[in-house]
């Protein structure tokens, strides 16, 4: 008999460094959409590594949107509860310890013979063998392996090739500050939770191949990733919470019902829906629907 496939485990995993805006609440929905569209299990993961940012009344402020919003979840977790589980994978990987400044990484490709490749500078290797400045606070860098990645996208059925030492390049996983970069975390975080499904927005797609890296090295599961447009402004631009995005929290507080942002949000993917609507009532439209 041929054993059941796995069942479906998705997350949402906000950033609590203020309040959600529309474009979250929109790739929430399409999150909780896809676990619940296929019968499976829901988390909410709040990704609160770089404390600095993190404000406290967002945790509950988040909460309270999403329940507002219909959207339930089994477990929660906090990355900031989870710094053993990151520093054990770390010490698993080949890593060293880096001094340079981002300056100063810019600078290195400047002054090189070879150029960056794609939308962002790759390290050039400068303290591979040697710490540049052995008085400075050290980040930690993964020593990548000579090889092509390949990530897919479920939904969109994109697929992304990236050669590790030329187009990614050695990866900070730890900051010199003692942060862990979100890349580990989240990898590390999925394996353990039991995620299956990432819902993200597209603006991690060129981020994939890394992650898939990373799972590989660190012996973890493969996930399915989809990403779903971003919600964009009246300029076109994305919509952000550092750009004075519109709050769920606001509309929540302002008395208008939850439906009816729950239809806006769907009408904003082209969806035929009434001026009001659950998100259990937009299952169908999730099952046949491609961007």
């Amino acid at each position: 008999m041929t054993p059941a496939p796995p069942a479906v485990t998705g997350r949402f995993a906000p950033s609590p460094t203020g309040a959600m805006h529309l474009g979250n609440a929109r790739t929430a929905l399409l999150a909780w959409l896809h676990s619940r569209a296929a019968g499976g299990r829901h988390m909410l993961r709040f990704e609160d590594l770089d404390t600095g940012r993190v404000r406290d009344w967002a945790y509950d402020v988040t909460r309270r949107d999403l329940e507002w919003l219909g959207l339930d979840w089994e477990e929660e977790y906090r990355q900031s509860e989870r710094l053993d589980r990151y520093a054990a994978a770390l010490e698993t990987l080949d890593i060293y310890p880096c001094t340079c400044t981002r300056k100063e990484v810019l600078a290195a490709i400047e002054g090189s013979a070879g150029a960056p490749h794609g939308d962002e500078p790759v390290y050039p290797g400068t303290c591979r063998t040697v710490t540049a400045h052995p008085d400075r606070p050290a980040a930690r860098r993964w020593r990548v392996p000579d090889q092509t990645v390949y990530a897919h996208d479920d939904l969109r059925g994109w697929t992304l090739c990236q050669h590790l030492p030329s187009q990614v390049g050695d990866m900070v996983l730890r900051r010199n500050d003692g942060v862990y970069a979100y890349h580990l975390a989240v990898v590390v975080d999925d394996a353990q939770m039991g995620v299956t499904d990432v819902v993200r927005g597209e603006d991690l797609w060129s981020a994939t191949p890394r992650q898939v890296a990373l799972q590989t090295a660190l012996g973890l599961p493969p996930v399915r990733y989809l990403h779903v447009p971003l919600m964009k402004d009246f300029q076109g631009e994305r919509l952000a919470k550092r750009g004075g995005a519109p709050g769920v929290r606001e509309l929540r507080e302002s008395g208008r019902p939850a439906g009816a942002l729950v239809a806006a949000l769907a009408r904003s993917l082209g969806w035929d829906v009434p001026d009001e609507v659950t998100p259990a009532d937009l299952l169908p439209l999730w099952r046949t629907w491609r961007p």
